[in-house]
């Protein structure tokens, strides 16, 4: 009878061609990883760079990945023992921390969203940005509030009256005046309330009023769709507590703000390098750029967590195999090659962290 090609193969051999299979693996996926690491590092030169905690879920996901190693070694060891039982139970601590491990990185990228850093989004609030024209119309909004008869200014994320934030309670009702105007459709009449009381609005420094239901300029002319379209973008930032910027808190404390590898202060809705102002091209240039580090920190993250995934799937075999109680001896290399890449993925992880901790 003709007999199959693997057991025509001695075991040690055999061990030896899947391990290099598997050490292939992990040298493609480091090169990988290697050029992301790269490419942030150069990308960051020349930018305006945002710098931002990392969510707490990413830190309990690390305890986590670092658990799962340390049970599938001990899963190894009780195998090589015969101590089948011991090892059953550490072959499915292994899956269970690798699906905890999934979870927690997903409630992070939750976190970070919640912070305004998204996978595509920009560092400063461009469309619905608040205020008047300003100095020659550069880098300000359309739209200015007024609160009981004063202008409410704007410092970073935070809201001002008469020089001071807005008291929550106070922002409150400017977020609840403000949510009417996140309804406004194509071609569909907005009802407007409550205005002229507490509060009115300023369109391109010039007072708006309510017309016949119909929020106008003094000379009566309605505002446009496109103007409503401003107005309805500006609601929704609002609503979402942004101000300039898209990550949530204030710059210096919550987040960072680097060019050319230099933090920079943002005073008076102006940038600084230390005591010294950006010069005009470069005041207007962060309302162009993308927030790269945060697209970097997803991609990073999300190309590891994808690996993560595919790997449970084998890590899942295993353990249904474990549970069976097939402990034949494919099923110990197996599970041999299996945690070589499990720790891979695992100290990669760790290699990120620290990359993105003292980089990012």
């Amino acid at each position: 009878m003709k007999k199959d090609f693997n057991e025509e193969i001695a075991p040690d051999v055999k061990e030896k061609m899947k391990k290099n299979l598997v050490y292939i693996g992990i040298f493609s996926v480091f090169m990988v990883f290697a050029g992301l690491t790269s490419g942030y590092i150069v990308s960051m030169g020349d930018s305006f760079w945002v710098k931002f905690p990392f969510p707490s879920a990413f830190w309990i996901s690390t305890a986590i990945i670092i658990s799962s190693s340390i049970c599938i070694q001990l899963a190894i060891s009780f195998a090589k023992k015969q101590k089948q039982s011991l090892s059953k139970v550490f072959v499915v601590l292994t899956f269970v921390f690798g699906c905890l491990f999934v979870y927690f990185q997903f409630k992070g990228y939750g976190q970070l969203n919640d912070n305004g850093s998204h996978f595509r989004g920009d560092l400063m609030v461009v469309e619905g940005r608040y205020g008047s024209a300003g100095d020659e119309g550069r880098y300000y909004g359309y739209y200015e509030i007024k609160y009981n008869g004063n202008f409410i200014g704007i410092d970073g994320n935070d809201y001002l009256l008469n020089g001071k934030k807005l008291s929550d309670s106070q922002f409150s009702k400017v977020q609840n005046f403000m949510s009417q105007f996140e309804k406004v459709e194509f071609k569909k009449d907005l009802v407007v309330k409550n205005y002229g009381k507490e509060f009115s609005l300023y369109y391109k420094q010039q007072p708006v009023e309510l017309i016949n239901g119909k929020l106008s300029l003094p000379d009566s002319t309605n505002l446009e769709f496109v103007d409503l379209s401003r107005l309805k973008s500006l609601a929704i930032n609002i609503g979402d507590g942004r101000g300039d910027f898209f990550m949530k808190g204030k710059i210096g404390k919550d987040f960072h703000v680097y060019f050319k590898g230099k933090e920079l202060d943002y005073k008076n809705r102006e940038w600084y390098k230390g005591n010294r102002r950006l010069d005009d091209y470069l005041q207007t240039k962060p309302l162009e750029s993308p927030d790269t580090a945060s697209s970097y920190l997803f991609l990073i993250t999300w190309l590891h967590l994808g690996h993560i995934i595919f790997t449970l799937f084998y890590m899942g075999k295993m353990t249904i195999y474990s549970v069976s109680g097939k402990f034949t001896d494919d099923f110990k290399l197996s599970l041999k090659l299996g945690a070589i890449f499990w720790h891979f993925l695992g100290v990669l992880w760790i290699y990120l962290i620290v990359f993105l901790l003292y980089i990012h």
